[in-house]
């Protein structure tokens, strides 16, 4: 039975009526649709499926078409009733498992009785290839009159300029009236990645030029390029961007030039040229020239710095001395002065704590940065993190520019607080987070900024004492004080009186263009003979005073000297009365009977021209903190005079 139903089959494939489906160029089948089966198949047919006539010939139609036999079905019957139908619905698959996307069209092959159906297949995909590779054809070499022209006059550009195109290092493309490649120079193909070939007939813009920088869709009809032939106007763009095949882009300048014929414009040639090296050296420039002024800035911030310091009521000495105590303090400036180790100078007022800050300075490695001066004294509660680490502008009423603060000015130097111990207790908290991290930020801005600042901190105060009571920061203090030295008080370093009278006498002449005076011997012990509580400052004044009021000789008319304060009435006397040691109780009295003759004198001004602070030589805040300490009330002395 199976051998019969074959012959059978076979016989119908090589009736006359089924010979001519294999003469058909595109795959075809035979179809009854009331039998379904297939009559006849041609070698195309049995080529598009990876299969053979024979094993083709006598298979049920819905067997090929697997789980469509409902379109299958509607097909079959559109085509009985209308004669013909076409779809795009269908797919079938390949002996090696592909699936092939169809378009097929049928029609009826016999007479209204018959329903016997031919089916005309094609593959989608080769479809797509052909009608790609035919437009190429069509617009590359020429189909239609006007196009063949248009090549031929592409054509003629380039074989004049050939020698050109290939030597220029620009990138040159032609595109036609309709946006479509006519030719590629080499310099092109090199900056974007494509062969000319693969870029020839089809719409450039889509390919180098769809999308902005930040990948945005460039729509073509923005496209300058095109404007440039559709108005008949040379069209320069300074700067765009391009996309290479590999999907990396480069911004590029180009023009874009209409070319003319018979007075319609039939397509452009486009110039470009790769400008990233120029836009890196333009933001390399622009870097260059920011921190030109950023530095320039920071000059003019620092030269005022230093014009407002040297127009201070303070001079620079060298250290002066040849005694034990001024050995020791030179000795331990050799040491941590190649340090970047913080340092905390002790000391009275006056004594040159910061010359000891500015001598450690110049023998680092940091001399050649600025050493920046903070009096914490001076600083209003308000205003210490401004004057510390700077603002931004608008920061807070009044900040009408960017302020550089202290911190940043040091930056590669280093910082000297003087009168550290009069920062408020909770301000340190800051100054502490600066000194561990190195780190800050502008007050109103939230970038950090880095810093490498060396810290020295000067201080009157027994900071140990204010750590006790909770006044000033125990971590701070240990931050601080990673390495003492004591600025010895001159009454303690007695031997350098005369060096330290002749050196100021000096200079005072040549200050203020008097006479050269000599120091005498009675002269040398007189100061010798006084206590200096104001120690080396007081000293400088003294010799300052006696200079401008001196005729010919000098006349020191010390305060106290004549009538030393003898001890009080329920103390004993000194041990070493006779030796002229002064004990350390005696020393403060005596401080503070110096200080209330002051104020008395001054009807209780402690600041000004004419106030106690002027008198003594000392700083007006100076003056404040140790009448503070010694529970002094200025303002009784005025009450005392009224």
């Amino acid at each position: 039975m199976p051998v019969t139903d074959t012959e059978t089959t076979i016989s119908a494939a090589d009736a006359p009526s089924g010979n001519w489906v294999n003469h058909l160029p595109e795959p075809a089948l035979l179809v009854d649709a009331s039998l379904d089966t297939v009559l006849a198949v041609n070698t195309a047919m049995a080529k598009l499926l990876g299969s053979s006539r024979g094993a083709l010939l006598g298979q049920p139609c819905t067997a090929l078409f697997r789980d469509q036999r409902p379109q299958l079905i509607a097909f079959t019957e559109e085509t009985l009733f209308r004669g013909t139908a076409w779809s795009r619905d269908f797919t079938l698959q390949h002996r090696n498992g592909r699936i092939i996307e169809l378009e097929i069209s049928a029609a009826r092959a016999g007479d209204a009785v018959d329903q016997q159906l031919l089916f005309l297949l094609r593959d989608r995909q080769l479809l797509r290839t052909l009608r790609e590779r035919h437009e190429v054809n069509h617009y590359h070499r020429g189909g239609l009159l006007e196009w063949r022209r248009v090549a031929e006059l592409f054509k003629d550009m380039e074989r004049e300029n050939q020698l050109i195109l290939h030597a220029v290092g620009e990138g040159i493309y032609g595109v036609d009236a309709e946006g479509r490649t006519t030719f590629v120079n080499p310099a092109a193909e090199r900056m974007l990645g494509w062969r000319a070939d693969e870029l020839m007939g089809r719409v450039i813009h889509r390919v180098v030029h769809h999308s902005h920088e930040d990948g945005s869709l460039f729509p073509l009809k923005d496209c300058p390029i095109y404007a440039a032939f559709r108005d008949g106007s040379i069209r320069r763009v300074g700067e765009d961007w391009f996309w290479r095949k590999d999907g990396s882009g480069f911004p590029v300048e180009y023009t874009s030039t209409p070319i003319i014929d018979n007075g319609h414009p039939v397509g452009a040639v486009v110039v470009f040229r790769d400008i990233s090296p120029r836009l890196q050296a333009q933001k390399e420039l622009h870097q260059a020239l920011e921190e030109v002024e950023n530095l320039k800035h920071r000059l003019e911030i620092e030269n005022a710095y230093l014009q407002e310091e040297l127009s201070a009521e303070y001079h620079f000495h060298e250290i002066v001395g040849q005694s034990d105590a001024i050995k020791g303090i030179v000795r331990r400036i050799g040491l941590v002065a190649p340090t970047d180790a913080n340092v905390l100078v002790t000391g009275e007022s006056g004594t040159g704590k910061e010359l000891i800050a500015r001598a450690i300075h110049q023998a680092s490695d940091r001399r050649d940065r600025p050493l920046i001066r903070v009096n914490c004294a001076a600083i209003p509660k308000d205003l210490f993190e401004s004057e510390f680490f700077g603002h931004v502008k608008g920061a807070f009423t009044g900040a009408f520019s960017d302020r550089v603060g202290r911190f940043e000015l040091a930056d590669g130097g280093t910082l000297f607080l003087d009168e550290v111990g009069e920062i408020p207790l909770e301000q340190q908290g800051k100054l502490l987070r600066v000194l561990q991290d190195q780190q800050f930020e502008r007050v109103g801005e939230n970038r950090t900024r880095a810093v490498n600042v060396r810290v020295i901190a000067a201080t009157n105060r027994d900071l140990k004492a204010e750590v006790q009571e909770k006044h000033f920061r125990e971590d701070l203090y240990f931050r601080l004080n990673v390495f003492p030295i004591e600025s010895v008080p001159l009454r303690r370093r007695i031997e350098d009186i005369p060096m330290l009278a002749q050196e100021f006498l000096e200079r005072a002449c040549v200050r203020f263009n008097r006479p050269r005076l000599a120091l005498r011997v009675s002269d040398v012990e007189a100061l010798k003979q006084y206590h200096w509580p104001g120690n080396v400052r007081e000293l400088e004044n003294v010799i300052e005073r006696q200079v401008i009021t001196a005729d010919r000789h000098l006349d020191f008319d010390l305060p106290g000297r004549d009538a030393s304060p003898g001890p009080a009435a329920d103390e004993p006397p000194p041990r070493h009365s006779g030796s002229q040691v002064l004990t350390a109780h005696e020393l403060q009295e005596l401080e503070k009977n110096n200080l209330i003759r002051a104020l008395t004198a001054t009807d209780g001004r402690v600041f000004g021209d004419d106030g106690a602070a002027a008198m003594l030589g000392m700083k007006p805040t100076t003056l404040s903190s140790r009448l503070k300490k010694l529970d002094i009330n200025p303002a009784g002395f005025r009450a005392g005079r009224e």
